[in-house]
């Protein structure tokens, strides 16, 4: 009996070798990793999986009772001959794997082909085979929501299955002494053989997708590594200075002996052989990439395709893959190759998975190229709302003087001019220097003291260290305006604005303190959040001025305000030194 179980053992070399080719199919692929199939797939699962079978009666050993023979391959059976065998394995398997439907049918061609061959247990074999792709299903179907179903449940079931064989032979089977003597000699080899063999099929299994995975994986890792290395430069958009980096880092990091990219036009970056003679900024040449340019769609170039036209050139073969911004084809990411065979089916899915990346960071520089594009919109609106704020509160001051004193009304007309030509200019730019601004201020305020006459007095605490830091164009002006007309306008004298800018370690301070009326608690939430109707304003100053520094710099620099009714108002922010 062990000399039996040791050959049975041996066949199952044979039935490894036959599970691993059939792993190579697709369609049982399929049913490996999503255990669910077309219809149309389904017949031919069953086909292969019943054609397993036929294999595993074939390989088995044809056993002589009478006269005590084993024979190691079936050819034919003759009356008082069985076969020790495999069959079961690949039935069992099919249930495993695609439920009762596939089980059966693979058991209805792989029994039928058994009653056929003929010999005592030929209607026993036959059922017993069907009913072990039942079983299997059965199992299927309580493991469904398992991915694979695991070694110990294949070998329990595989074990189950030709226990039920033998049992089947010894109800069926006739004469029930040759049946009985069979199932003592082959019984056990044959169920410790087949639970066996049906184990080791879905270890190949877990081994073929743990493998896959793993290499999937990998490559999963090795393009977000490349995504993250290329996005700092691709992000700026598909240029010479992003295009040249990006491709040395390919390169680096794929198995390929040149990396190039071009825009619609021409090369924009080539780096790795071939160097010599592909030179950046030359006109697009190639066939292949002309065709992927109008197809967007990426193409596998032979010699012929790629050829630059000179002799020498050591590069035979390209992967080619469009780089899109939306559905746009706007150059291509090309890997060449010394070799015709050199683009590996690996290589091609993770050129595939680069030119998506890629193209998704040339769509995201796109995104911040209209950001920046509207930021820069909204800053100039803000400004252009700023200016007549000051000017009709400048030429009322002006109109209030052409009577009373027109040579004051004239030279306060000349500071106007001045202020107004620094202010025009400072509309191209989005900021300007401390120093620069607070001249604005104090030009301002000459206009602004005629106004209060000889009750407002200005004093300025001002580091010069920190007058080169940037800052938004008339951001101190608005502020000063706003403490004069709605803190110091109602007192009578002794009307104080203090200036204040200190430079601390990671930021310069900047407040407009005044001692007016102040400003009642239950407004001070509102202001500078959103536009405030009053009696005597509309709030858009300081709207202004938070939405620009809150773009500019964040919302660490938006505007601090603290007031209490009748104590004066300070309105201050910060300005980061880095920026």
């Amino acid at each position: 009996m062990w000399e039996l179980v040791l050959v049975m053992l041996e066949r199952l070399g044979i039935i490894v070798t036959v599970a691993f080719v059939m792993t190579r199919f697709k369609f049982v692929r399929n049913l490996i990793e999503k255990r669910e199939i077309s219809q149309i797939t389904q017949v031919s699962v069953i086909v292969m999986f019943g054609l397993f079978g036929i294999i595993g009666t074939y390989t088995g050993i044809k056993v002589n009772l009478d006269q005590a023979t084993y024979l190691r391959w079936v050819v034919d059976i003759g009356e008082g001959e069985a076969i020790a065998n495999s069959r079961v394995i690949g039935v069992v398997v099919a249930g495993l794997l695609g439920g009762w439907k596939v089980g059966v049918g693979a058991g209805v061609i792989a029994g039928v082909h058994r009653y056929f061959l003929g010999g005592f247990t030929s209607v026993a074999c036959g059922l017993s085979t069907i009913m072990a792709g039942a079983i299997a299903g059965y199992f299927y179907k309580k493991n469904k929501n398992n991915r694979i179903i695991s070694l110990q449940t294949a070998l329990i079931i595989g074990m189950l299955a030709e226990a039920i064989q033998m049992g089947v032979i010894l109800l069926i089977a006739r004469p029930f002494d040759q049946a009985l003597g069979l199932v003592g000699t082959i019984g056990i080899p044959m169920i410790v053989a087949n639970g066996i063999g049906t184990a080791m099929f879905i270890l190949i299994i877990r081994n073929v997708i743990h493998e896959e995975e793993k290499m999937g994986s990998l490559q999963a890792q090795k393009a977000l590594k490349l995504a993250d290395l290329t996005l700092k430069f691709m992000r700026k958009g598909l240029t010479e200075r992003s295009a040249l980096p990006t491709c040395n880092i390919l390169l680096k990091e794929i198995h390929a002996d040149a990396v190039s990219i071009t825009n619609k036009e021409k090369v924009i970056a080539f780096v790795g052989l071939g160097e010599d003679h592909h030179l950046q900024n030359e006109e697009i040449k190639t066939k292949a990439t002309r065709r992927v340019l109008v197809e967007g769609e990426l193409v596998i170039a032979n010699f012929s395709e790629i050829h630059c036209g000179v002799d020498f050139c050591p590069l035979h073969a390209a992967i080619i893959a469009p780089l899109k911004i939306k559905e746009e084809t706007i150059g291509t990411l090309k890997f060449y190759f010394k070799s015709e065979k050199g683009p590996s089916p690996t290589t091609i899915e993770l050129s595939k998975g680069l030119s998506t990346l890629l193209s998704h960071q040339l769509e995201l520089s796109e995104v911040d190229r209209h950001l920046e594009l509207a930021k820069q919109a909204e800053i100039k609106a803000l400004q252009a709302q700023v200016s007549p704020h000051f000017l009709f509160n400048a030429l009322n001051t002006i109109v209030a003087l052409v009577r009373t004193d027109p040579m004051k009304a004239r030279k306060l007309l000349l500071s106007l001019s001045h202020f107004f030509r620094q202010n025009l200019a400072g509309t191209t730019e989005t900021e300007t220097s401390l120093e620069e601004e607070l001249k604005h201020v104090r030009a301002y305020l000459e206009i602004e003291e005629t106004r209060f006459s000889d009750k407002l007095s200005v004093h300025y605490d001002v580091d010069e260290n920190a007058l080169q830091v940037k800052i938004p164009p008339m951001t101190l002006q608005p502020l000063v305006e706003n403490a004069l007309k709605h803190g110091l306008k109602q007192l009578r004298s002794d009307s104080l604005l203090l200036i204040q800018i200190h430079k601390s370690k990671d930021a310069v301070q900047l407040s407009i303190r005044d001692n007016g009326q102040g400003i009642e608690k239950v407004r001070l939430p509102e202001l500078g959040k959103e536009k405030v109707i009053s009696e005597t304003g509309t709030g858009i100053g300081l709207y202004n001025i938070n939405r620009r520094l809150e773009i500019m710099y964040g919302k660490e620099s938006t505007l601090t305000i603290e007031s209490e009714k009748g104590k004066g108002t300070t309105v201050s922010f910060d300005i980061p030194k880095k920026m």
